[in-house]
């Protein structure tokens, strides 16, 4: 016992021991920097006007570039609204979608997904997707921040919201790569083995989120090249295509690759817990202000108008969803309004930047006409999508990026005009930019799928006999509820 309890602490051990070695190279000079010091490149210091040169203090050190109290302040408030959003928020919604016996385990993989991506982020997933350039195309980042080096603390990026340390932009960037694999929870709920779920987990953040994140949101720190769709321009405001068509996507393919849960359209497989999606809904909502007003890097007017949009979008779309449901059903359903909300929460998110009121309405219509369609669809089809991780996110998000193209403007965001304002052409970029990303999850997806299935002992979906019993105490010993 002793023993494998040893063998349990290596390999946390070893982890500990590469962050310290790289923090301490990080901070080697925790408050000054130099000229000649490496990693500056990354960084934004003062410069002279006339001739570009660094301006140096009276000790001959580097002068930071002015960060703004405010927009600090900002930016770690919406680090931690976006975190509230995945251990609380989205475990509570799925984790009251799942039926009983699962609740735990459905709950359980969406809390860990912060501490696996956390740790991934640190060491290399940051550097992939914000780093430099590794190759000259915008395809993928190098490693020169991993383990977070040259992200600093008490210096701006170079391009990376520049009033800001850098290490706020990282953190909040840091809680939408944790969401992301979150989000793909739904799909692959009740059937596949936790120990399968960890490896995937960290594998697909890497190889699907971090190429997407890098692709759309990567300004070339250090004079390298900008992500490719970014520099279209497709416009992704706060990742309905990085986030949302990514995880959606590759949620049906999960779905469809580990098979329809026993019993899938023969017994009932209703939510077990009404009040506990509604307040997963109601958390979800209150973080993703944090989430969209938060992506306009600083407490400026468009953080104002993203805020405003997301509002409207979430509140149309959840009243269209519940009208929907009632018009199909004769019932007004309390999932279907939670259900609506989330839907256009996701549309909004590529949007909300970038679009007004009125543009808002139409986007949370359409989120809820779009994602309800697809569950009509994905039911037909008996795609055991447990959750709808396809219908909402992926369609949502797909739903919401080619709408951005067509309704944005720039009195919000100065990027690019959209179709409804004279500029056709961003509707095509924006379509590349989301079917670039789906095309790449699903391809991906599938092919980390089969080559787990493949190695892992006995395959990664759970046996017929422990999915009988559920997930809570096949896997992990515990029930949600214990009434005796």
């Amino acid at each position: 016992m002793q023993k494998s309890r040893l063998l349990a602490i290596i390999p946390g051990l070893a982890i500990l021991g590469v962050l310290v070695s790289v923090g301490g190279v990080n901070h080697a000079s925790a408050q000054q920097y130099t000229a000649n010091q490496s990693g500056i490149q990354f960084s934004c210091f003062q410069t002279d006007e006339a001739t570009g040169e660094y301006l140096l203090d009276e000790e001959g050190f580097l002068i930071p570039c002015e960060i703004n109290s405010g927009d600090n302040a900002w930016m770690l408030t919406a680090s931690a609204l976006v975190l509230v959003m995945t251990p609380a928020g989205l475990a509570m919604f799925y984790g009251g979608l799942a039926r009983h016996k699962n609740a735990v385990s459905t709950i359980h993989m969406v809390f860990m997904a912060v501490g696996l991506v956390t740790i991934q982020w640190v060491l290399w997933g940051y550097s992939l997707a914000f780093g430099p350039d590794a190759t000259g195309h915008g395809f993928i980042g190098n490693f020169d921040w991993a383990g977070l080096n040259y992200v600093w603390h008490n210096v701006p990026s170079d391009v990376y919201a520049i009033t800001i340390p850098h290490a706020t932009f990282m953190i909040f960037q840091m809680m939408f790569a944790i969401i992301t694999p979150a989000l793909i929870v739904a799909a692959l709920a009740e059937r596949m083995k936790w120990s399968a779920f960890v490896v995937f987990v960290v594998i697909w953040a890497t190889f699907v989120y971090d190429f997407a994140a890098h692709w759309t949101w990567s300004l070339g720190s250090g004079g390298t090249a900008v992500g490719w769709t970014g520099a279209l321009p497709s416009l992704d405001f706060a990742g309905g295509t990085v986030i949302h068509i990514t995880s959606g996507w590759a949620g049906l393919v999960i779905a469809i690759m580990l098979g329809r849960r026993l019993g899938y359209g023969k017994v009932p497989m209703e939510p077990h817990n009404i009040p506990l999606i509604v307040l997963g809904a109601a958390l979800l909502w209150f973080g993703w202000f944090g989430f969209n007003a938060g992506s306009a890097g600083a407490a400026g007017p468009n953080a104002t108008s993203a805020f405003v949009a997301t509002q409207i979008a979430t509140g149309v779309a959840a009243l269209t969803w519940m009208l929907i449901s009632w018009a199909h059903t004769g019932r007004p359903s309390t999932v279907g309004a939670a259900s609506g909300a989330v839907a256009g929460l996701v549309a909004i998110t590529p949007a909300s930047g970038f679009v007004g009121p009125m543009a808002a309405i139409i986007i949370g219509i359409s989120a809820s006409l779009v994602c309800y369609a697809a569950v009509v669809f994905k039911n037909r089809r008996k795609w055991d999508d447990a959750l709808d991780t396809w219908a909402v996110h992926g369609m949502g998000g797909l739903a919401g990026a080619l709408l951005t193209g067509v309704f944005a403007q720039t009195i919000y965001t100065p990027i690019a005009d959209g179709l409804a304002f004279g500029n056709p052409v961003q509707l095509l970029n924006n379509a590349i930019g989301a079917f670039a990303a789906l095309a790449w999850a699903v391809g991906i997806t599938a092919l980390i799928i089969k080559v787990m299935d493949l190695v892992w002992p006995g395959g990664i979906r759970v046996t017929p006999k422990e999915e009988e019993v559920g997930l809570d105490l096949s896997q992990h010993g515990e029930r949600a509820y214990v009434t005796e």
